[in-house]
C-alpha cells in the first residue's frame, strides 16, 4: 500500500505500439499517477514520447529502473510478449509492483508463478485488459445483469480485420517463443470477456488457420468454449475477413442483442485524442448503437436500438492507482489472465489435434 500525497511514479518498458498509443496516455491521463521513465533504446521513440510528455526521463534497459527502484512506484510492461516473464520477474524481485500488457505470460502456468511471486512479496500484479472497458462490452454486460436477453445461451464475439497483406514484426512471426499469432493476441481478449461474462470454461474446441501467403502465424482463428453454466461462446479472431460480421452476436431465451462496429478509443488514441482533453470520451453517434428483439434481423428493423454505454479505458488505470494507494484488489488479476490462458492453450491443443479438450474448473 502506497501513501495519497505524491502522485505514483510510473516507469514505462516498451513504447511501440501498447506503449505508445495505449499505456503512455492512459497513465498520464490518470490522477495520482505520473509518467516518470521509458524505457526504450530508440532514438525516435525516445524523441516521440518527450514530444508528448516533456518531462519524462529515460532508460536504456530495464536494468537500468531496478538499479533506481526506490524511485518507482510502479513498473508498466508493454514491451514484446516473450520478455512479459522475465522483465515482469526482475520488477517483483526489485520491490516494484507491476503491469503487463497482456497476454501476461505464453503459457497459464507461467503466470501463477507470476501470481505467487507477487503474493509473496506482497506487490500488485496486473493485466491490461483494456476491452473490459470497451462501450460494447461495457453495454452488454448491463444488459445480462438486468436479465434484457433472459438466459444467454450463445454469445458470438468477433474481433475481425480486413488486413490481406503482412505487415511484419514479432506479432506476425510463426517463432514459439514470440508467442504471436491471433490467438494469443485477440484471442486474450475474447477469451477474457467470454469468461468475465459467463465464467470459467469447461471444454473448448478451436481452429487455427495460416491464410495469408508468407505468414507463419495464425492469422484467422476460432474458438468455441462451453461454460460450466452450459453457456456457449464462439469466438472469432482474424486478419483475413473480407466482410465483417457483428461485434457481439448475443442469444438469450427472451430476445438478442447485435452491435456492429469496435469501441472508438483506440482509434480516437491512435489519432492523438486523449481522454479529460474535451468532452465525449467513449460516446459514439446513435447510427451505431445496437438493437435488442426477437424474431426478425436487426439490419431489417427487428427490435429497438440499445443506447451504447461509453467507453472507459481510463478506468483501468484508476483501478490501478486506488489499489496501490488503498491495498485493494487490481482491475485485473494475474489469476484471471491465467485462467483465459487455460483457454488459449487448450484452445491451441484443440486446433493442432483436432480434438475437443476438456477443462478442470478451478475453485
Amino acid at each position: 500500500m502506497t501513501g495519497t500525497g505524491t502522485p505514483l511514479r510510473v516507469g514505462l518498458v516498451g513504447y511501440g505500439l501498447a506503449g505508445s498509443v495505449f499505456h503512455a496516455p492512459l497513465i498520464a491521463a490518470t490522477d495520482g499517477l505520473v509518467l516518470d521513465t521509458v524505457v526504450t533504446s530508440s532514438q525516435e521513440r525516445r524523441e516521440q514520447a518527450r514530444a508528448e510528455f516533456p518531462g519524462v526521463r529515460f532508460a536504456a534497459s530495464p536494468d537500468e529502473l531496478w538499479q533506481r527502484a526506490d524511485s518507482l512506484d510502479l513498473i508498466v510492461i508493454a514491451s514484446p510478449n516473450k520478455t512479459h516473464v522475465p522483465i515482469a520477474t526482475a520488477a517483483l524481485k526489485a520491490g516494484l509492483p507491476v503491469v503487463v500488457d497482456k497476454p501476461i505470460a505464453g503459457s497459464a502456468a507461467e503466470a501463477r508463478e507470476l501470481a505467487a511471486l507477487a503474493e509473496e512479496r506482497g506487490l500488485l500484479l496486473s493485466v491490461f485488459q483494456n476491452r473490459r472497458w470497451d462501450n460494447d462490452f461495457l453495454t452488454l454486460s448491463r444488459l445480462v445483469a438486468a436479465g434484457e436477453l433472459g438466459a444467454v445461451q450463445r454469445f458470438e464475439s468477433r474481433f475481425e480485420r480486413w488486413r490481406p497483406q503482412l505487415k511484419g514484426g514479432w506479432r506476425e512471426s510463426g517463432a514459439a517463443e514470440e508467442i504471436g499469432g491471433l490467438l494469443y493476441d485477440l484471442g486474450s481478449h475474447v477469451v477474457d470477456q467470454a469468461l468475465v461474462l459467463f465464467g470459467p470454461a469447461v471444454r473448448v474446441y478451436a481452429e487455427a488457420d495460416v491464410r495469408r501467403p508468407g505468414a507463419e502465424a495464425d492469422d484467422d482463428t476460432f474458438i468455441a468454449i462451453t461454460h460450466a453454466n452450459g453457456v456457449r461462446s464462439h469466438l472469432y479472431a482474424s486478419a483475413t475477413t473480407a466482410q465483417l460480421g457483428p461485434r457481439f452476436r448475443v442469444l438469450g431465451s427472451e430476445a438478442g442483442y447485435v452491435k456492429y462496429g469496435l469501441d472508438p478509443q483506440e482509434a480516437d488514441l491512435r489519432e492523438g485524442r486523449r481522454p479529460g482533453r474535451g468532452p465525449g470520451w467513449g460516446t459514439e453517434p446513435e447510427s451505431l448503437w445496437g438493437r435488442i428483439g426477437a424474431g426478425e434481423s436487426p439490419l431489417t428493423g427487428g427490435g429497438h436500438p440499445v443506447e451504447t454505454e461509453p467507453g472507459d479505458y481510463p478506468a483501468y488505470y484508476a483501478g490501478i492507482a486506488t489499489a496501490l494507494r488503498e491495498g485493494t484488489a487490481p482491475p485485473v488479476t494475474a489469476h484471471e489472465a491465467a485462467a483465459a490462458l487455460d483457454v488459449l492453450e487448450a484452445a491451441r491443443r484443440s486446433a493442432r489435434e483436432g480434438i475437443v479438450v476438456a477443462l478442470e474448473v478451478r475453485s
